[in-house]
């Protein structure tokens, strides 16, 4: 298959507990990993020809995690959207969040809103993170991400998990055991490959059939 121009990879970053669980670890010693292999993935993404990524941060179903954990997870978001907001911008990376915003803590929201601010001029890469996201609540309320190529998931569990549904309706599906906090560029390298074999038809012929 020919190397596309414009890649949009979604990856659904899994795995975070079961790192932490596997090293004696609290959970969320997990989600602060998972944080910095966002960091090498983000870096990563555009010289590997990637123009759109879309990361699963928080489903609308962790809601139900221990209030603990969730508490946890929200200052590490607003945590590093404050510090990453400078490297974003000097990356040029535009930062979008998706999601619900209702049911957020006020000062997660502000932040939120204070990054994507910043980093709007961003033309490298369009980075969303989605935040109290379902891809059902998002399709009733007409909120449609552009079609995704290529969607990732980490830590050997293989299903969409109510992400992006309507946009990875033709998306190359990519499956593999390293979890989220050991994912870097390599391992993207690797998904990139693979993706590139693939001959995708859309419903169509192959194209020695075609013609």
């Amino acid at each position: 298959m020919p190397q596309s121009s414009s890649i949009h990879v979604a990856i659904i970053m899994d795995g975070n507990g079961r790192w932490a669980a596997r090293r004696g670890l609290p959970r969320v010693a997990g989600h602060r990993a998972g944080a910095e292999a966002v960091r090498r993935v983000v870096e990563a993404a555009p010289d590997q020809g990637i123009t759109a990524l879309t990361l699963y941060a928080f489903s609308a179903d962790n809601w139900k995690r221990p209030p603990g954990e969730v508490a946890a997870l929200m200052r590490l978001f607003a945590r590093h959207l404050r510090t990453e907001t400078p490297r974003l911008v000097e990356n040029g990376v535009r930062l979008e969040v998706v999601g619900r915003r209702d049911r957020l803590p006020a000062p997660l929201v502000a932040g939120i809103t204070a990054v994507e601010r910043a980093t709007a001029p961003g033309g490298r890469l369009a980075l969303r993170l989605a935040v109290d996201y379902s891809a059902r609540w998002a399709i009733g309320a007409g909120v449609i991400l552009p079609d995704v190529d290529l969607l990732i998931r980490t830590g050997g569990e293989q299903r969409l998990s109510d992400f992006l549904l309507w946009e990875a309706a033709y998306a190359e599906l990519y499956f593999t055991d390293t979890m989220w906090p050991d994912f870097g560029a390599a391992d993207l390298a690797r998904a990139l490959a693979d993706f590139r074999t693939r001959q995708r038809r859309f419903g169509g012929l192959p194209e020695a059939a075609a013609g």
